[in-house]
């Protein structure tokens, strides 16, 4: 059985209405063709792979027809067959690759031929391709017969070059020139052609056959069919394609382009590695870097651009693009791409490409580095970073009096919990001494902790986890990106280290964030029954309000399982600097070693104490032992309250569940 044809000679056109992108040249013909105005000479030129030889064969096609003068070939007459797509080629058109011969022999014996009356058809056309390699002495051995030529001939000079053509000749023709196809236009006739031929194809990989394309239908086609000749049962598929044609995956490019809103470069080299690692070429990897840069800048000028067709993406493409653009401000991708496109014209000929590019990606993660761009640049930076929550302080809804219209506004304080090991004595050391906002200390602070869960704040400006989030976020609209999120996490596992131990316990050995929207945190747990130790106990609402009183976004907080999660190491809030006031009458704590084995008079006062900070009527105040509702409460709210299945006895216990430090063991005789 034979192979098929390629499907640039399968789809070839046969009338001008099936010509793609060249309005301005097929309908003026038609209108020629039809008032039997057609000239004895024409000069088609254009990118090669636009339709000029195909044109040029449907020109004789009309030309010879039985019904001429007729706009379009009617196809049914000997002439119109002998010249259609597959058919054995006529007598009277003899088409003529200038490139073997454009000599001034082969011009003679052109002229000595052309003189002599067609065979069948009406009239003799001579179709000459590669015109511009027709040879000056060529081109002069035919000036005198393309003037003045008998009536039944006909000229059709088709070029890439129209300027190498001899001047002398050219202004002896009428001349159209074919442009390249729209992206747009070409990728629907792609569509179709694959519908035709049965075959499936993801919208991601047309814009890619489009591109390798360039414009020109035959080049687009010879791309398309070796995709389809190498599809699998799946079709042409984006892997396939992005694969096959060398380009770089749109995961890629969103990495980068993601590090380099949130200025991560670990993230931008680990990308040049990867790169570099998987075999691709560096020119391409910053090619396409730079037409992704071109596309945000326009989405940045146009937000509608992927849905008006500005820019030829797929759909979900277009929406990631136009999040990735509200990351960046105009200036900030302008100089992105000025710099990309400089380094690509630097890497042309270079010896060390991956140098290059690494250089490259220095450069805009260095907005200072250069002039006026940079400035602009880091202004776009500190523009985004003033819209996210808790840049700007809250202004109070109460009218000043006159005595605060005087005083300096002071941020509102935030509670901020004791790091681990780091907790109050039982009842003897009074809380971490805080600085004052003046040189007046106050008053002295009480000596004796308050045993009620929820402190009131502490009258000086401790900055808390709130200073951290001021700094270092690149996201537009309040909306945190991953890594900024990343980077608050601690802050937010010690505000819930606050509310609920067990809860904190979850998060630092057994979770990590995984994603974040504008709505929506999703935590990964290693395994299982952590996430469902987490969700069955209420933990979620307690991340969501750590979240609201750190970051200041609300987030409906969902969890999957994610084997691979490896929580990060908490990191304790900023503490501010000792007051330089001493305490009086308190000494300080002293570190002892923990004792050997558990102290009974220790954990009674421990369980007492537990008690005491108990609501009345909960469920912890009944033994889980003796009462079995007790034990069902217990079982399905578990709480960090509940020491009866800690495991934990004697200091150990004490430094968990109240948080103290053992100053002095006392061995009761």
């Amino acid at each position: 059985m034979d192979a098929p044809l390629a499907l640039y000679r399968r789809y070839r056109p046969e009338t001008f209405t099936e010509v793609i992108g060249q309005d301005h040249v097929t309908e003026p013909l038609r209108a020629a063709l039809a008032g039997n105005r057609v000239n004895h000479a024409y000069l088609f030129s254009g990118p090669r792979g636009c339709g000029k030889t195909t044109s040029a064969r449907i020109l004789a096609r009309a030309l010879n027809c039985e019904q001429a003068p007729v706009a379009d070939p009617c196809g049914e007459c000997d002439s119109c067959r002998d010249l259609a797509r597959g058919g054995p080629g006529s007598i009277d058109v003899i088409e003529i690759d200038a490139a073997s011969h454009g000599g001034v022999d082969d011009a003679r014996d052109l002229r000595e031929k052309a003189f002599f009356a067609p065979v069948r058809s009406r009239y003799k056309v001579y179709i000459i391709d590669e015109a511009h390699m027709v040879t000056t002495q060529g081109f002069n051995a035919l000036l005198k017969l393309v003037e003045e030529p008998p009536p039944h001939l006909r000229f059709i000079f088709a070029t890439t070059e129209p300027d190498k053509v001899l001047p002398t000749i050219r202004s002896r023709t009428h001349h159209y020139p074919f442009r390249l196809i729209p992206p747009k236009l070409l990728s629907s006739y792609l569509s179709e052609l694959c519908d035709k031929e049965s075959v499936a194809i993801e919208p991601a990989a047309l814009p890619l056959v489009v591109r390798a394309g360039a414009g020109s239908a035959r080049d687009s086609l010879s791309v398309l069919d070796q995709l389809i000749g190498g599809a699998g049962s799946d079709g042409v598929t984006y892997a396939l394609a992005s694969g096959l044609l060398g380009y770089t995956p749109d995961t890629l490019l969103d990495d980068v382009i993601d590090a380099f809103a949130a200025g991560d470069g670990a993230s931008i080299f680990g990308v040049v590695d990867r790169v570099i690692e998987t075999g691709q070429d560096p020119r391409r990897f910053t090619e396409d870097l730079l037409r992704r840069l071109r596309d945000l800048v326009i989405i940045s000028a146009v937000p509608d651009a992927p849905a008006s067709g500005l820019i030829d993406v797929a759909e979900d493409a277009g929406e990631r693009l136009v999040a990735q653009a509200a990351r960046f401000g105009a200036a900030e991708l302008s100089r992105a791409a000025d710099l990309v496109a400089t380094g690509l014209t630097e890497m042309r000929g270079a010896t060390a490409p991956r140098l290059l590019l690494e250089l490259i990606c220095a450069r805009v993660l260095l907005p200072g580095a250069d002039g006026n761009d940079g400035v602009m640049a880091r202004l776009d930076r500190l523009e985004r970073r003033m819209a996210i929550p808790g840049q700007v302080a809250a202004v109070p809804a109460a009218q000043p009096t006159a005595a605060s219209a005087t005083t300096t506004p002071q941020p509102t304080p935030v509670s901020r919990p004791e790091p681990p090991g780091e907790a109050e004595p039982l009842a003897a050391a009074p809380p971490e001494p805080m600085p004052e906002p003046t040189p007046d200390p106050g008053p002295m602070p009480e000596l004796t902790p308050d045993p009620g869960p929820d402190p009131g704040p502490d009258p000086g400006p401790d900055p808390g986890p709130a200073a951290v989030v001021s700094t270092g976020s690149t996201e537009v609209g309040g909306v945190l990106a991953l890594v900024d999120v990343r980077r608050l996490w601690p802050d937010i596992v010690e505000a819930v280290k606050a509310r609920r131990r067990l809860t904190w316990i979850h998060l630092t050995q057994h979770a990590q964030v995984v994603a974040v929207d504008a709505t929506t945190l999703t935590l990964g747990f290693s395994n299982a029954g952590a996430r469902e130790s987490f969700d069955g106990g209420g933990s979620a609402e307690i991340v969501r309000q750590a979240a609201i009183d750190v970051v200041g976004s609300d987030w409906k907080v969902e969890t999957i399982v994610d084997p691979g999660a490896q929580p990060a190491a908490t990191a304790s809030p900023v503490t501010p600097a000792p007051s330089p006031e001493p305490t009086v009458g308190v000494e300080p704590p002293v570190a002892a070693e923990p004792p050997a084995q558990a102290d009974p008079a220790a954990v009674a006062a421990a369980r007492e104490a537990i008690q005491q900070t108990r609501a009345p009527g909960s469920t912890n105040d009944r033994d889980p032992a003796t009462d079995p509702r007790a034990a069902a409460d217990a079982e399905a709210h578990p709480d960090d309250d509940d020491i009866d299945s800690s495991g934990l006895a004697g200091a150990e216990l004490l430094q968990q569940q109240l948080g103290a430090e053992v100053i002095e063991e006392i061995k009761h005789p």
